[in-house]
């Protein structure tokens, strides 16, 4: 069975990939699960 990952997961690995170290947001309901992944 594959592993599979929620979008927000996947915003982080790719940021994590390119060497992000620094982000910037507007906490809001449409973006939480990514405030959650955090």
């Amino acid at each position: 069975m594959a592993n599979l990952m929620t979008g927000a997961e996947i915003v982080f690995k790719a940021l994590e990939d390119q060497g992000v170290k620094h982000i910037f947001g507007y906490p809001g309901g449409a973006v939480l699960p990514i405030y959650d992944e955090l």
